[in-house]
């Protein structure tokens, strides 16, 4: 299939808006499940009640019927408005409000309340605060540990702007691991991660990984945004280079018309090739797939990765 750059995509581009009117039209395979309307309704009461955000809200996740039917949801910390403006994102940008200082508990009591072995939290970019929002997430990790000692717990964070004193606080916490994900191929930045670097975040992911290498990294990618799979490739290498332990591959959608456009919807077979390359690499644990997110099925995935580490060393 034609891969449409996204400097084509402009009104009178006629070629390119064909293509692109094609892009929106879901393919089969892009059908989700619908959830147990009556078990969703109980995990959205419960959120409500304590005033969490959720990125499967926010982001418009298309797994969130699955998931919330079993009670698992991923936290966003650091208010629902974000000081950047990813051309994928949903999450709203605007001035954020002041931290909210009941947030880490609120999340530490709600993940006891769904009952949860393994707790995702991820937040919003806070590049108003001068430590980028550190402290709340070393606030709201110890307090989910003070609740669930027994729980993993996986966090997702913004690359801090390179500070590495801010990330090395977080990752002074030791959560099992620590994702932060690349998105896209580095061409694509200027439109898909404007106010990110690619390099910065490669070298968040290894800097983790030399401060404590029991933490495992993670980081994740979307497809459809006009990379090539060779370009897909490169990525691959890149954070297999920087000591990411394990990735997760999946389509964008997009989630309003202000949005990026959807270039193309790769087919489930290009998802496993990719797969394929990745465990040759040697990542623990490679999870790709049109429905694939950072956080769907993240317990599964670090077990299946600690269970690849394990036998690695043994």
């Amino acid at each position: 299939m034609q891969i449409i750059p996204l400097e084509s995509l402009k009104v009178g581009a006629n070629d390119a808006h064909r293509e692109l009117v094609n892009a929106q039209r879901l393919p089969d395979w892009m059908k989700t499940k619908a959830g147990k309307f009556r078990q969703m309704s109980e995990t959205d009461a419960l959120l409500r009640e304590r005033g969490i955000v959720t990125v499967c809200q926010e982001a418009r996740c298309p797994n969130i019927g699955e998931c919330w039917s079993h009670k698992t949801a991923t936290f966003m910390i650091g208010g629902d408005a974000c000081t950047r403006n990813c051309g994928f994102c949903n999450v709203s940008t605007a001035k954020p409000r002041a931290l909210d200082i009941h947030e880490p508990r609120n999340v530490a009591l709600s993940a006891r309340e769904l009952g949860l072995k393994y707790v995702v939290i991820t937040s919003v970019d806070r590049d108003d605060l001068p430590d980028g929002g550190a402290a709340h997430w070393v606030s709201t990790i110890e307090a989910v540990r003070a609740e669930l000692p027994e729980a993993q717990i996986e966090i997702l964070t913004p690359d801090f702007r390179g500070k590495w004193k801010d990330v090395e606080t977080v990752a002074a916490t030791r959560p099992n691991v620590y994702n932060h994900n690349i998105e896209t191929v580095p061409s694509l930045y200027r439109w898909v991660r404007p106010g990110s670097d690619y390099n910065r975040s490669l070298e968040l992911l290894q800097r983790v990984k030399r401060f404590d290498s029991n933490i495992l990294t993670k980081s994740g990618l979307m497809l459809g945004l006009g990379e090539t799979n060779e370009q897909v490739v490169e990525v691959l290498k890149d954070l297999k280079a920087h000591d990411v332990d394990f990735i997760t591959i999946g389509q964008y959608l997009r989630p309003t018309p202000r949005h990026l456009p959807v270039a193309r919807y790769p087919h489930p077979d290009e998802f496993e090739e990719l797969k394929r390359i990745g465990e040759d690499m040697g990542f623990s644990m490679v999870a790709s797939g049109p429905f694939v997110r950072s956080s769907y099925h993240a317990g599964e995935d670090f077990a299946r990765a600690t269970e690849t580490v394990i036998a690695i060393e043994a």
